[in-house]
């Protein structure tokens, strides 16, 4: 199923690499990347608390620390991933087998990418999208993806549990202090978070701090979690909750007021231009993104072009349905944004409107869960499903995201989805989010990765942007082209191709703003208006890209490679092309550079070609 490197076959044929070199080498593999495993999970504990991993697989516990993201914590976790690539990189490639070569050239890459830019000192190494330039922005970091995973995914099912807990309730205060401390080191070196992304940086830190403490999502998610412990009589959960509570009005507001107060403070320093270009080392830095986060070797301004001319080719099949089906008068985007306004479309914006919605998606995730098997040869056994970004946060994240299951499949994957603006979400639009984000996008491809037990911790959870969000989209595609989903449903159609557009739109307003110099206001004008997507939704999506240089272009690109290769494979072989061995090609292995699984396509349709 993999493929292997012509160059480094001929060189092992050529040195005649005996069983015993080929086994040594494969010993020092194994070690190498088991030692710098345990590097990686150490330093991230709350990654570990994500995937809910046994404590000896994580080599101890974990549920009562967190990361160190202090400037010396920052600098030496980047330093031990470059000490991690480069003993990889020592070990003799030639005398590995196929497989395992391909699985020391994946390992090399992804601790390439943990180790960031270094040349650009801001910021911090996000255990996802790695090297992010503004420690404390809108949308994401430490401040805000901690409270999260301590009260969605942190287990308490035992006392020993919530003693965990309550030790990061009271260890809060010094790990925002290191948040704090990088974010003004990076700010005494000129990078700063910029002006236009501070008001909804604000936003969060105050409705942070907004209840009172013991009305606290820390507070009454692990009150929640607590009425399921047995092994704990009422009063000790009472007591329990009662020090929570005490916690996070002595220990985590006043830290966080801490972190409110440093932003507020550096509000002078902050400049007016919203593209990663202007901030010190700006442009090397973009350039790496791109490499990493986009997995392309194209430039900038290549990138630009092929989204202008991905807007257009969309752009003509939307006007052609909408033409088709009565609408049209003005530009595309002006009659998407009408089509909110047919009957039927909006849920209602109440409480009860926004349960109907997530009832709608949950109804969607049978529908397609039920025709999956016949266009995929492997479906995940771990559940899906779909629950609403807490209102806490909703302001600047995205329309929606995916987090993964735990490892053992005891939790979930979750399929999130923003609430904010119920004019943001029409009918529409839902069943495309619903095949990106849950089945059979993220949660097909994550679910799927993290079961591959054979392929080790760093590959389970392989932070691959262009393979990850390019595989989410491909399945829209996938959805409309071969498995039905929209037919006799042209609206949702447009909602699919808007969508895309959507992701086009990305590619022209990510360089735009971060190598063609635009501004936050000329990128919000330009998506919404090639899109009719609403403002509700574009002014966050636009402000993520600014705090994010890079994560968006994952998307159309991953997309553009999946599309190319399975036309390549269908054309090549003909009546032989079985679309479910397809997807497991792409899938099984795992998570990995694009190049990597055009090379394992490529091989594919050999041996399919060959067979029989």
């Amino acid at each position: 199923m993999t493929g292997c490197n012509d160059a480094s076959q001929t060189a092992k044929q050529e040195t005649k690499v005996t069983p015993a070199q080929q086994e040594a080498a494969d010993i020092a593999l194994t070690e190498t990347a088991d030692t710098y495993t345990r590097v990686f999970f150490d330093q991230y504990p709350t990654l570990s608390t994500t995937l809910a991993m046994p404590v000896q697989q994580a080599g101890g516990r974990y549920n009562d620390r967190f990361p160190d993201y202090s400037v010396a914590g920052m600098e030496q976790f980047q330093s031990s991933m470059a000490q991690a690539a480069a003993a990889l990189k020592e070990i003799d490639g030639t005398l590995l087998s196929d497989k395992d070569r391909m699985h020391q050239q994946i390992l090399i890459n992804i601790f390439d990418f943990y180790t960031g830019e270094r040349t650009f000192p801001g910021g911090y190494i996000d255990t996802w999208s790695a090297h992010l330039p503004y420690i404390i922005n809108q949308i994401m970091g430490p401040l805000i993806d901690i409270p999260k995973i301590m009260q969605v995914q942190q287990s308490v099912a035992t006392k020993k549990d919530a003693e965990d807990y309550l030790t990061r309730l009271e260890k809060m205060g010094a790990f925002v202090d290191g948040v704090v401390a990088k974010f003004k080191a990076d700010e005494a070196k000129g990078i700063v978070l910029p002006k236009k992304l501070r008001p909804k940086t604000l936003a969060y830190l105050n409705g942070f701090l907004a209840a009172e403490p013991e009305d606290h999502g820390l507070v009454t998610a692990f009150a929640s979690k607590l009425e399921k412990v047995s092994e704990l009589d009422a009063t000790t959960k009472s007591d329990m909750v009662k020090l929570a509570g005490e916690l996070v009005s002595t220990v985590v507001y006043p830290a966080f007021n801490r972190a409110r107060d440093a932003v507020l403070e550096s509000e002078q320093k902050a400049g007016n231009s919203d593209g990663i270009w202007a901030q010190p080392g700006g442009e090397a830095f973009y350039l790496h993104e791109i490499k990493f986060l986009a997995d392309s070797t194209l430039s900038p301004e290549e990138i630009h072009q092929l989204g202008l001319s991905e807007v257009e080719r969309i752009s003509a099949q939307m006007d052609t349905i909408l033409r088709e089906n009565g609408y049209s008068k003005g530009t595309v985007g002006e009659r998407m944004l009408a089509l909110a306004d047919v009957p039927g479309q909006l849920f209602e914006a109440t409480e009860e409107g926004r349960q109907a919605l997530l009832d709608y998606l949950n109804d969607e995730v049978k529908t397609v869960m039920a025709r999956a098997p016949e266009f995929y040869g492997t479906v995940p056994t771990q559940p899906v499903e779909v629950d609403r970004i807490p209102p806490v946060s909703e302001a600047g994240e995205a329309g929606g995201y995916y987090s993964q299951p735990s490892l053992d499949g005891s939790r979930p994957g979750i399929y999130w989805i923003n609430l904010r603006d119920m004019k943001a979400v029409p009918k529409f639009s839902l069943k495309t989010l619903t095949y990106h984000e849950a089945v059979p996008g993220h949660h097909f491809q994550i679910a799927l990765n993290m079961a591959q037990t054979d392929i080790g911790l760093m590959r389970q959870n392989a932070p691959y942007n262009a393979f990850v969000e390019g595989w989410a989209l491909y399945s829209e595609y996938v959805a409309a082209e071969y498995m039905g989903m929209y037919d006799d449903d042209p609206l949702g159609n447009l909602g699919r191709l808007q969508a895309e557009l959507y992701r086009a739109v990305r590619l022209v307003v990510d360089t735009g703003m971060h190598f063609k110099h635009w501004t936050r206001e000329q990128a919000i004008a330009y998506f919404h208006d090639t899109t009719g997507t609403p403002l509700s939704d574009v002014v966050p999506e636009v402000e993520r890209y600014m705090a994010m240089p890079g994560q968006a272009l994952g998307y159309k690109l991953g997309m553009l490679e999946f599309v190319a290769l399975e036309k390549q494979a269908r054309q090549a072989l003909g009546v032989k092309f079985d679309i479910k061995q397809f997807h497991d090609v792409i899938l099984l292995p795992g998570a990995r550079p694009m190049a990597m699984v055009r090379q394992d396509v490529e091989a594919w349709i050999t041996a399919q070609s060959t067979d029989g």
